[in-house]
């Protein structure tokens, strides 16, 4: 590129119109097949709460916390589990994957989505062994840590492979299959509880060891599935490339996408410091999603939920089998929610899915706060009625989230970063995701315990405020090719007064004349 100055903006046209082909067995079994990784992530989100409500398990581990479990003390109904070093054992694996995340970044633009997909495989089955054996907390910890490796290494690569392999105009159905492999390993992680509950006093091991199962075939499928044509061109790999591109679309006719790509390498091959290149002006936008998106999708508090299900029903006064039994219940809604949002993402939008989900999610924790603030605490207990009531308002919550943030939260960063910042930028929406799971994962407990009923309000001002920025700042992204997206910004009313139009581009930081920049470009031998 020009002296190495000059960053020319990427795609210079829409070919979306000339792009051909449909969505093939091919893709759709390969989707399949890296969409596992969502699941390891998933199981591991709904089998923390429930192995730490397993009296074996806090016996061994925490027995302050068992003692406090079991005290008769009222004035405890919301603090019966707040425990730093609990917390700390569900949160450990989110920090870990935070900085593994980073590394990954290198790794899926260096070496390929494919490749992360398989490292992050490995070492989450190796922490899925070490849990399972545990006979100490040191051990307990270091297999949490693997774990973190494994969804940090996941995370970064599946979200991506999957928009990148998938056809524009059904990116969002099959992006949405790691978050379906995510609400199905939640789900699976909550029957395992249920029936591993019974079985003393080694039943969580059962729990923690079983999260080897799909790490396995994560591992294993990694292998077999292909290298996207994206990646493929950008390490310079053009007849791999277009070969997999026309074997994925079904059709020898490319010329349009290819090009896309094509146009996308060159610039992604002259940036040499792809997360400081993610600063400049042009991708503004894409960097304030990749940083929202995620913080908005962990602070809806549907993690607080999903984590803490049994303890949170506990908590409220469920025994143990009937608070197992409601986050059951509260997995499979999650399950059949996302299955809904496949279906109407890329006929409705991202738009219409988060803004509705956004009000439903509000309505719910309101619900939720009144009728514990009324109803429990203290020397109240729910009665009954109330009790199906909150675990329906907690259903339709959880609902709402499936079919909206809940996908979407990964979904629109993954397609909506340029090639030559899409690693790092998936990477920062990994790393900001994980923070905040993290700092939620290791406070809910404590902020329960303080807020009591107040926590739900609290969530719900959460949701408030990303339903607005999501109605005034996203624009929608149904059925626009992933290499064309940049173009989007510039149409929208407040991205185009930050975006450099299409007649421009940056060098050194300054916009620069494209008929002078495009005779620079043309020395140096890249057309554009």
């Amino acid at each position: 590129m020009a002296g190495g100055s000059l960053h020319v903006v990427g795609v210079s046209q829409e070919r979306a119109g000339r792009y051909q082909g449909r969505a093939t067995i091919y893709v759709v079994v390969a989707s399949i097949i890296a969409a596992v990784g969502g699941s390891i992530f998933g199981y591991d989100i709904g089998i923390s709460g429930g192995v730490t409500s397993m009296d074996p398990f806090l016996k061994k581990f925490f027995p302050t916390v068992y003692h406090r479990k079991h005290s008769e003390a009222k004035d405890s109904d919301y603090c019966k589990y707040n425990n730093q070093a609990v917390a700390m054992f569900t949160s450990s694996l989110y920090i870990a994957g935070l900085f593994a995340s980073l590394a990954a970044s290198y790794v899926t633009r260096l070496h390929g989505r494919k490749i992360s997909i398989i490292c992050g495989g490995i070492s989450f089955m190796s922490g899925a062994v070490l849990n399972a054996s545990a006979v100490n907390l040191v051990m307990l910890f270091i297999g949490r840590i693997l774990l973190g490796v494994g969804i940090g290494f996941g995370n970064q690569a599946v979200p991506l492979y999957l928009s990148e392999l998938a056809p524009a105009k059904l990116r969002g159905g099959l992006n949405m299959l790691f978050q379906l492999a995510t609400t199905s390993g939640i789900f699976t992680a909550n029957m395992v509880n249920y029936g591993t509950q019974k079985i003393e006093p080694w039943g969580w091991r059962l729990s923690l060891g079983i999260a080897a199962a799909p790490a396995f075939l994560m591992t294993v499928g990694g292998l077999y599935i292909p290298e996207t044509p994206n990646s493929l061109i950008e390490q310079g790999r053009l007849d791999k490339g277009r070969a997999v591109l026309e074997r994925i679309r079904g059709t020898k006719d490319v010329d349009a996408e290819f090009d896309d790509m094509m146009e996308a390498s060159e610039l992604a091959k002259s940036i040499k410091h792809p997360f400081r290149n993610i600063l400049i002006r042009r991708n503004r936008p894409q960097l304030v999603m990749a940083i929202c998106m995620p913080t908005f999708q962990i602070m809806t508090g549907i993690n607080s939920i999903l984590f803490y299900a049994p303890v949170l029903f506990q908590s409220l006064g469920f025994g143990a089998n009937a608070s197992l039994y409601s986050s059951v219940m509260t997995g499979a809604v999650l399950v059949g929610s996302t299955i809904v949002s496949i279906v109407l993402v890329d006929r409705l939008g991202r738009r219409v899915l988060l803004i509705s989900g956004g009000i439903q999610m509000v309505i719910c924790q309101v619900t939720v706060s009144i009728i514990l603030g009324l109803k429990f605490g203290g020397d109240k207990e729910l009665s009954k009625g109330f009790s199906v009531f909150l675990v329906i308002m907690i259903c339709l919550f959880v609902a709402a989230f499936g079919w909206s943030w809940g996908p979407l939260g990964w979904t629109v960063p993954s397609e909506i970063f340029p090639l030559e910042t899409r690693s790092a930028g998936q990477a920062i929406t990994v790393t900001v995701n994980l923070f905040f799971t993290f700092v939620i994962a290791q406070s809910f407990l404590s902020l329960l315990c303080t807020f009591k009923f107040g926590i739900f309000l609290f969530f719900a001002g959460w949701i408030f405020i990303m339903t607005v920025f999501v109605y005034f700042l996203l624009p929608e992204t149904k059925g626009v090719p992933i290499e064309e997206m940049i173009l989007l910004w510039r149409k929208h009313w407040f991205w185009k007064k930050i975006v450099p139009p299409l007649n421009s581009v940056e060098g050194n930081g300054k916009l620069q004349d494209t008929e002078s920049a495009f005779a620079e470009a043309t020395k140096n031998g890249l057309q554009h």
